[in-house]
């Protein structure tokens, strides 16, 4: 009799630990694209906001930037948290702080107000840190890399923001939106709490300290990662934010017309986040971003030439020629950047996973936060350029200029570093005769 209790039970756990594991990834990706989606708001209900207030481009900036802030400072402490409390309880208490200050965001007047709310909102965009650790907890090391990329892509979210805000905007005027909004995180907190799951063995009974984790900035690779952390993911969420009023400013369309085209760029970039993962895994993290670099580069290249007329002087007369992306061009290429973003948001993990295996969480963190710092300052940048310049593209032409940075960073610590000559250069190929 006490040989048959495991022959009972050994088949049963297994399954019933494999379907809760599912499910907590589940859920925890509608959590987390409900917290993006949320994240993202005033990359809509800003540009109502702006006329209201009559600001100028720097402080349209900042009035979208200031959720990306607390979201990327509270990144490091909530992973630390997470591995100590578990991530069903600080998910939890991040969805419910917000809650309220969502709901009183229509009832703001003041830019002030506006900002001081955004701060509070923003520590929903920590959800990254706090769910990538708990779900990957819950699987084998051999489907981690799947599982986050899985929650990865609730960056969609801000794909999403873009098909409901400007509706509710657009049929009931911009201060509905965070009511609806409020309600949406609400079901989003109550469907996650009670379909997640709670493993006490998946806490760390000692955790990393603050300034452990910032001593990995000592690294120059941990440097280096930060830096192309902040194009693919800082450069996707300053995007993210600033092309809605990009379309309306530079081609005139209604503001639901424009957040559809700025979607093309919003949904790849987040949802494909978990095939970049694959490729990662396949070719290498490496061979990955470099070419995401390249692509992210060509497409930066080509968005910055801003509309233009040029006048030759003609055997005939002097003649003018237009050049300049009409809507179509822009947003295919807008839509091939996004592809590239999600990937390079993968590769640049995959990077930390393959050198730091043991400290992953303290590393991914340090690096979080600076994708996350970066779609903090680029927003302000832009606007800034646009009031010194008064050129729309010249958003553009900064991330172009971050970029090449990064490719002659990479080409100088990682490319050059492979031999061609001598006895560490890989062996000639052989052909048959």
């Amino acid at each position: 009799m006490p040989q048959r209790t495991p022959d009972r039970s050994s088949p049963v756990t297994p399954v019933r630990s494999a379907a809760r594991a599912w499910r907590v990834l589940g859920v925890s990706t509608l959590a987390f694209t409900a917290c993006f989606m949320v994240w993202m708001m005033f990359g809509v209900i800003g540009i109502p906001i702006r006329k209201a207030l009559n600001l100028n481009a720097t402080e349209f900036g900042l009035l979208t930037a200031m959720p990306v802030l607390s979201g990327s400072i509270v990144r490091v402490p909530l992973g630390i948290w997470t591995d100590r409390f578990g991530g069903r309880i600080v998910m939890a208490w991040v969805m419910g702080l917000t809650i309220p200050a969502i709901w009183l965001l229509s009832y703001a007047t003041q830019y002030w107000q506006f900002l001081a709310l955004g701060l509070v909102i923003g520590l929903a965009g920590g959800s990254f840190s706090v769910g990538t650790p708990y779900v990957a907890r819950w699987f084998p090391r051999s489907q981690q890399g799947f599982a986050m990329g899985i929650y990865g892509a609730g960056n969609s979210g801000a794909a999403v923001n873009k098909f409901i805000a400007p509706a509710i905007l657009v049929a009931f005027g911009w201060t509905m939106v965070p009511q609806v909004y409020a309600a949406i995180m609400l079901g989003a907190l109550l469907l996650f709490w009670f379909l997640s799951a709670t493993d006490p063995s998946h806490h760390s009974a000692g955790s990393v300290s603050f300034a452990e984790q910032f001593k990995a900035l000592n690294d120059p690779r941990v440097l280096r990662y930060c830096q192309y952390y902040s194009i693919v993911f800082g450069g996707y969420v300053a995007l993210s934010l600033w092309m809605v009023q990009f379309y309306v400013g530079e081609f005139g369309l209604d503001i639901r017309v424009a957040a559809l085209l700025a979607a093309c760029f919003s949904l790849p970039g987040g949802v494909l986040r978990a095939v970049g993962g694959w490729l990662s895994d396949k070719y290498g993290a490496h061979s990955v971003t470099w070419w995401v670099l390249w692509v992210c580069w060509i497409c930066l290249f080509l968005l910055s030439y801003p509309q233009t007329d040029l006048t030759v002087a003609t055997v005939d007369g002097p003649r003018t020629f237009h050049i300049g992306l009409n809507v179509y061009a822009f947003t295919g290429l807008m839509f091939v950047l996004g592809i590239a973003m999600a990937f390079g948001k993968a590769s640049v993990f995959k990077y930390i996973s393959d050198d730091y295996p043991k400290n992953i969480g303290a590393i991914s963190g340090v690096v979080g936060l600076a994708g996350g710092l970066g779609g903090f300052v680029l927003p302000i940048m832009f606007g800034a350029l646009m009031d010194l310049t008064g050129i729309r593209s010249s958003a553009f032409m900064l991330l172009y200029g971050v970029v090449w940075v990064s490719l002659i960073w990479m080409y100088f610590t990682e490319v050059r570093q492979t031999a061609v000559m001598g006895k560490d250069a890989p062996a000639a190929p052989t052909f048959a005769r």
